[in-house]
């Protein structure tokens, strides 16, 4: 008993087929156990393995056996064109999934713009196109605030198999979405003439990343900073300007690469072990707090950099006398700080500020009037008639 004419079936069929990529015999096999389900709906006690459905491509007629005996219901083709129906698009469905997850998986470990839909307990999951992408805690920056509806660029991270099927992993706190943004901001990265060489992140507070030039003529940091800092600052906008990206040079001399690593301290002495991976960093007073940074991040940052054991220690200044004459130089350092105050009272005593010189100048003339000529006249006569 047809369930459906024959040309739309097997034209239907055909163009499901080869639009979606689906296997023509695996559809029909899934779609005749899924009569056999059917049919056991109906019939309970039966013994689902001593039954069999046949199913012609052609025409679409679906029949029931047991033991090579028809048993179909009267009306069965109804139920068997339904079936049929929900079997195909479940197929559809899964086939259009895989095909997705294969193009995702081909694109693991690039960067993708995507927006937050929705959030499943600690999980943010996002639209990254076809498929949506789960970013788990571990995932996340700590001190990053995520809303509904907020675009974010994502790292791929990886594809696993989780309660739903495959899951696609997208990432903020991973060093590749890091790189991916460089290449995505800096032409040169994204040719090859500028290589990164390493990364370290400490996702929402700092990054460091040691990048190389393979052609001559191209400065690596320079090309990654850009003009005024325009390439480095799109990236940090990326991630709000929570996080603080240096970008040093790689050299292959452990020294070297050392002194950068620790940047923006300057003026630095390092001792290596190459052995141990050891290095002992002498640094002014002055630098000592740029060259450990906030709870020693930046010197933890360089010795992952580098791979090796950073220690950071204060610098001997070289106007510090030697360790026998130590005594002697600071009783004379202390000799030197008590003579100013000793001759501090008679240096004042001498000196006269430039307001009492100029009191002594005006009251000269006044007391000069004892010997002028008119005065002396005048007690003269007062002293000749004291009757009058």
């Amino acid at each position: 008993m047809p369930a459906i004419q024959r040309s739309e079936f097997a034209l239907a069929l055909n163009q499901v087929a080869n639009e979606r990529g689906i296997d023509i015999e695996t559809v029909l096999e899934t779609v005749r156990n899924a009569i056999v389900a059917a049919y056991r709906k109906d019939h309970p006690d039966i013994v689902v393995e001593e039954y069999t459905a046949t199913l012609d491509p052609n025409t679409g007629e679906a029949r029931i056996f047991h033991n090579d005996e028809d048993v179909t219901p009267p009306g069965f083709g109804r139920i068997a064109a339904q079936t049929a129906k929900q079997v195909i698009l479940q197929k559809i469905r899964e086939k259009e999934k895989e095909a997705i997850i294969t193009d995702y998986k081909v694109r693991i470990g690039t960067i993708v713009n995507g927006m937050v839909l929705r959030f499943a307990g600690s999980n943010i999951i996002m639209d990254i196109g076809k498929a949506e992408g789960i970013m788990p805690p571990s995932e996340q920056i700590p001190n990053e605030k995520y809303h509904l509806n907020q675009r974010l660029t994502v790292y791929l991270a990886e594809i696993k198999e989780g309660l739903r099927g495959e899951e696609i992993i997208v990432s903020r706190a991973s060093h590749g979405l890091l790189e991916g943004l460089l290449k995505r901001e800096v032409p040169e990265v994204a040719q090859g003439s500028v290589e990164v060489k390493a990364i370290v992140r400490e996702p929402g507070n700092r990054a460091k990343i040691a990048v190389f030039s393979t052609q001559p003529g191209i400065d690596p940091v320079g090309s990654c900073v850009g003009q005024k800092g325009v390439r480095v600052q799109a990236i940090i906008q990326e991630f709000g300007g929570i996080e603080k990206i240096d970008i040093i040079q790689w050299t292959d001399s452990p020294k070297d690469y050392i002194v950068q690593a620790l940047s923006p301290a300057k003026n630095l002495r390092v001792e290596v072990n190459e052995k141990e991976k050891t290095a002992n960093v002498f640094v002014p007073r002055d630098e000592l707090s740029l060259a450990i940074g906030k709870d020693g991040q930046n010197v933890r940052l360089a010795s992952k950099l580098t791979g090796y054991k950073i220690e950071i220690q204060e610098q001997p200044s070289s106007a510090e006398a030697p360790e026998g004459q130590g005594e002697g130089s600071e009783s004379q350092e202390a000799a030197s700080l008590e003579e100013p105050a000793t001759k501090a009272p008679a240096e004042a005593a001498d000196t006269k500020s430039p307001v009492e010189d100029a009191i002594e100048t005006v009251e000269t003339p006044s007391d000069s009037a004892e010997q002028n000529p008119a005065t002396e006249k005048v007690e003269s006569q007062d002293e000749e008639n004291p009757n009058e």
